[in-house]
């Protein structure tokens, strides 16, 4: 017969949702509804209107249960309470209390309340049937005798719960306030019917995302519920690798309670350790509460710990609570000094502390909640009729005299939005009223009676409504049921006395501007003692200072990486680069790697000292030149200058001084004339001097032609010949010079790569093979001197100037051929350098291995400058 009763009642609770206006017959199964648990912890207030609440004081421990076995009275005396959520169902008294006591909303209609508790969500569903139901009786829809005018629900505290309740709440349309973060959600049903209080979980999890970014933590660890860490890792840790944060440990918190506290000892054990052991001072923990987390950290003093406590960085969502346990009183609280939390958005409401101040809590009529809290807060025993002894509950105690952790007294974020959640639910039954004036049927001692009137018609006034509420805060829907309202960033600041002060550091608006989004005062900050009021670090890797980049450590997390210096010539001005990069060519990269300077323009010239002693030499041998040239024109009718063909000789003396002075052009600065000219100049006049030195070493050969009996040389041997080898070779180089000119001239360039810290103002060849083929004419011409004259140098005539050619010769092939290979290998201005040094020094090996032994007879030995002095042969010793 109880099975069938059991199955009756089951039956007669789904057609109660179902079919709510056949509730009435549903009492005449035989069977007593009153056999079905009733929850014990409620408050209500019966008026006009009802708003409900499930509310999150008791958790009720693990056990065993049976399922024939009513499981509420069964562990009804091992409740545990978080006496501090108290304070959630002060501010939905204190609500209904200030809307009935304000004339301008809701005259004439006074609200009432039902609030139940949720017993950790075991009994979720069983006890949203009975908002539903008659007092103290679990008959949903029962609509005979006095009603139950339910017109919205405020509830839970945990996403998970609400979710639950909305599948109930949804069917009967009424409206639920949750004041929790939710998850997406996705049921059409359950979004027409909840108003969210808070912006959902997408917005915390960004915000997370933006806290660790803005204080560059890119190494964490995450600590979260053990039934929660799939959800997590979709919705969390998905965000993280995108933006270069990586997890170092990820450790799930199993539930337990104090009666299996041992059970759990050894996974708590495993997991303090990785967390002091880890690298990572940012911690994010996903829990309801801190009861695990207070429970990890206090194991130094529960067991004996081999790693000391390391300060942390704890990262708390908006759902997370200081709410402990009495059994918690003790436990050192400044292990969470400094931790940062979202927390739902809280003004202080004016007159809610005077309210806990002035109300008589312990003797308040239909509160069913304060005993259970009185004695776990105060540690005293509810006083009762036949008990008076020390140690009873006088109903003196204070509110305000409890710590932080079992109660506060400043309204908490929870508190403010199931606050706000009645005003909004007031208002908008006053709108609905207002509109519905024409159908008011006026009853005894001033009442109303709305007959028609449904709660699925307060969704329409709900989305509309808007108001200000006692702290001035604008409350106001969007059409997504979604409150407008903003995250707090908060500031946990702990004190050895147990008190907590929560410090507003910042704030998380997801309806603000992007640039505006996320705001935080890192001045306003109180870190962990141990830290020194400088920002903590929580890197895999100190920071890549600025000039150096950073590079992956193999297989380990991309948080990981070695700084490696930047390579010449590039650089990275901020800390952490990617890459380094190139300076412009108009700038150089600093020794530190760090920034681009600009480089100094810069050419050979006269004032640079190098410039100036190669001045001077080009001087100085050009004034020899013409001192020598004054000489052989002085002496121009000694035989020693007859015999050697005087006209050669000052054309060669001549082009010998010019060859000088053309070095000079090598030290203007580059332009459009001065680079159209300096080759093409030198290479003409050193084609000239080359032409005279060949000429002259024909003329030798045909000479000691000519001296031979009957040789037809002699009409050979003259001006006339040696005018036109000088003409006819230098005619060749002009004509290589002008189809240079003709095809690609030179032109004045700057030189921005060849040397690190300067751009080397130059003259660009504009065709480098026809620069080679000037060399190259001019080496032809000294080969072609060389070897006459290497042949002719034991020729048996007097006046042999074969030997000194050959010399000349030698030392200017051998200038000219060091030339190329240091020319190539040179840069920037030495370039211009080297080929001024190659000008001289070929031009002063001709002039010293031609001249200076004739010079030398001349001048010193005058008695040797004799015809007859040479004819004999004595003119060299």
């Amino acid at each position: 017969m109880n099975e069938i009763c059991q199955e009756n009642n089951k039956e007669s609770v789904q057609l109660g949702v179902l079919f709510p206006h056949v509730a009435c017959h549903i009492e005449r199964i035989d069977c007593a509804f009153s056999d079905l648990p009733i929850t014990q912890h409620k408050y209500f207030q019966t008026e006009d209107f009802i708003i409900g609440a499930i509310t999150s004081l008791f958790v009720i421990p693990k056990v065993q249960t049976h399922f024939k076995e009513n499981h509420i009275f069964t562990v009804i005396d091992e409740l545990l309470v978080l006496t501090k959520h108290y304070q959630h169902v002060l501010a939905f008294v204190f609500a209904v209390k200030e809307i009935n006591e304000n004339v301008q909303v809701l005259p004439n209609i006074t609200l009432g309340f039902r609030i139940y508790d949720k017993y950790a969500g075991k009994w979720t569903y069983h006890t949203t049937m009975e908002l539903f139901s008659p007092e103290n009786k679990l008959i949903p829809n029962y609509k005979c005798g006095t009603q139950n005018n339910m017109i919205s629900v405020i509830g839970a505290l945990y996403p998970e719960i609400s979710l639950d309740m909305s599948v109930i709440l949804a069917m009967y349309k009424v409206p639920q306030f949750v004041y929790t973060s939710l998850p997406k959600i996705e049921k059409k049903t359950q979004v027409t019917s909840l108003y969210e209080m808070v912006p959902n979980q997408e917005y915390q999890y960004r915000g997370i995302l933006l806290l660790l970014l803005h204080f560059r933590w890119t190494w964490v660890g995450v600590l979260v519920k053990e039934d929660e860490i799939e959800g997590f890792q979709q919705n969390m840790l998905s965000l993280f690798p995108h933006s270069g944060i990586c997890v170092e440990f990820l450790e799930s918190l199993k539930p337990f309670f104090i009666s299996s506290l041992s059970d759990g000892m050894e996974q708590l054990l495993e997991t303090y350790h990785v967390i002091m052991n880890s690298k990572a001072n940012a911690v994010i923990v996903y829990e309801r509460n801190v009861l695990l987390l207070r429970v990890l950290l206090h194991l130094p003093q529960m067991e004996e710990v081999l790693v000391k406590p390391k300060a942390k960085v704890w990262i708390l969502l908006s759902e997370m609570d200081l709410a402990s346990y009495v059994f918690q009183r003790s436990w050192d609280l400044q292990v969470l000094h400094g931790a940062l939390s979202f927390a739902t958005y809280s003004n202080e409401v004016p007159g809610f502390q005077t309210f806990l101040r002035s109300r008589n809590h312990l003797f308040i009529k239909g509160d069913l909640f304060v005993r259970e809290v009185w004695e776990q807060a105060f540690g005293c025993d509810y006083p009762t009729p036949s008990v008076n002894e020390d140690g009873t509950c006088t109903g003196e105690e204070r509110l305000e005299s409890l710590p932080a952790v079992l109660f506060e007294m400043s309204m908490t974020g929870h508190s403010y939005s199931i606050y706000n959640s009645v005003s909004a639910a007031a208002y908008a039954l006053h709108d609905m009223q207002l509109s519905a004036e024409k159908h008011r049927v006026p009853m005894n001692r001033g009442k109303v009676h709305l007959p028609d009137q449904q709660p699925w018609q307060l969704h329409y006034y709900l989305k509309r409504v808007s108001f200000n509420n006692s702290a001035g805060d604008a409350i106001s829907f969007d059409r997504n049921g979604k409150l407008i309202v903003a995250f707090d960033i908060i500031n946990w600041i702990t004190f050895p006395n147990q008190s907590l002060h929560r410090r507003k550091v910042g704030k998380l608006d997801p309806w603000a501007p992007q640039e505006k989004m996320f705001v935080i005062n890192d001045n306003n900050i109180t870190w962990h003692s141990s830290v020194n009021q400088t920002v903590p670090s929580s890197v895999c890797t100190d920071s890549c200072h600025p000039g150096y980049f950073r590079q992956k450590q193999g297989e380990k997390p991309p948080c990981c990486y070695d700084c490696i210096l930047c390579p010449a010539g590039k650089v990275s001005g901020q800390n952490d680069a990617e890459d380094c990069s190139g300076c412009p060519e108009d700038q150089y990269a600093s020794k530190d790697k760090t920034s681009c300077i600009p480089k100094r323009v810069t050419s050979l010239s006269y004032e640079e000292p190098l410039g100036t002693a190669l001045s001077i030499v080009a001087l100085s041998f050009s004034l020899l030149t013409a001192l020598v040239l004054g000489t052989f024109l002085k002496h121009h009718h000694t035989p020693i200058i007859k015999a050697n063909n005087r006209d050669l000789t000052y054309t060669l003396l001549l082009s010998l001084q010019l060859c000088f002075l053309c070095a000079l052009q090598f030290l203007i600065t580059p332009g459009t004339i001065i680079c159209l000219f300096r080759q093409i100049t030198f290479g003409l006049i050193f084609s000239v001097a080359v032409s005279c030195v060949l000429a002259k070493t024909i003329i030798v050969v045909l000479a000691f032609l000519a001296t031979k009996p009957g040789s037809q040389m002699k009409r050979w041997v003259g001006k006339e010949l040696a005018t036109s080898i000088v003409l006819t070779c230098s005619l060749v180089q002009a004509v290589i010079c002008t189809l240079w000119l003709a095809m690609a001239p030179p032109f004045p360039d700057a030189d921005m790569i060849s040397v690190t810290e300067e751009i080397v103002l130059e003259c660009n060849e504009g065709s480098v093979f026809m620069f080679y083929c000037v060399l190259g004419y001019m080496g032809f011409l000294a080969v072609a001197s060389f070897i006459v004259a290497f042949l002719a140098r034991k020729l048996p005539s007097t006046f042999n100037e074969a030997k000194p050619i050959t010399f000349s010769m030698l030392v200017f092939c051998s200038v000219w051929l060091s030339f190329i290979p240091s020319y190539l290998s040179t840069k920037g201005k030495y370039v211009a350098a080297v080929e001024i040094f190659s000008i001289l020094a070929s031009s002063a090996g001709l002039l010293s291995c031609m001249f200076l032994p004739k010079c030398y007879i001349i001048i010193l030995r005058p008695e040797l400058n004799k015809r007859e002095v040479l004819i004999h042969g004595k003119q060299y010793k």
